[in-house]
């Protein structure tokens, strides 16, 4: 007959809520992890003159913007009030990149469109802000 002793059992019985908790765990991180890195915090629009758009770093190349925001209208007799906006914009986004150049070389005021992120992954860019369309002013 083989019976199992008091230490045999317990010891099993480690081993199996050991795993079972560092499952749990691991299955955690990745869900945090997912959350902050796909999630997306705000969408919105930024009009305004597109200064400058670069491509930054030494191992992970990031695109990044300044969009100049000018207030207008409200504030009649007044200078406007220069404001601007960083932002960056994922390597995937050719096209995104091609028109923010295009733009930047013209002046025109564009509206962009942009999704905020939960967190900042240096990999991914400098900012949470990442423009996702540029939609040209035709006036």
């Amino acid at each position: 007959m083989n019976q199992e002793t008091f230490a045999q059992k317990s010891k099993r019985m480690f081993r199996k809520v050991y795993r079972i908790t560092l499952f749990i765990v691991l299955a955690s991180l990745i869900g945090i992890f997912s959350f902050y890195y796909w999630g997306v915090y705000e969408t919105g629009v930024m009009a305004g003159k597109v200064l400058r758009i670069t491509q930054k770093g030494v191992v992970f190349k990031t695109y990044e913007g300044k969009l100049n925001l000018e207030a207008f209208g409200a504030l009649k007799g007044t200078s406007p009030i220069a404001e601007s906006f960083d932002f960056s914009v994922e390597k995937s986004q050719k096209e995104v990149i091609s028109n923010l150049e295009e733009v930047a070389l013209t002046g025109e005021r564009v509206n962009l469109h942009f999704k905020k992120r939960y967190m900042r992954f240096f990999w991914r860019g400098d900012t949470k802000y990442f423009v996702t369309r540029v939609e040209r002013n035709t006036e």
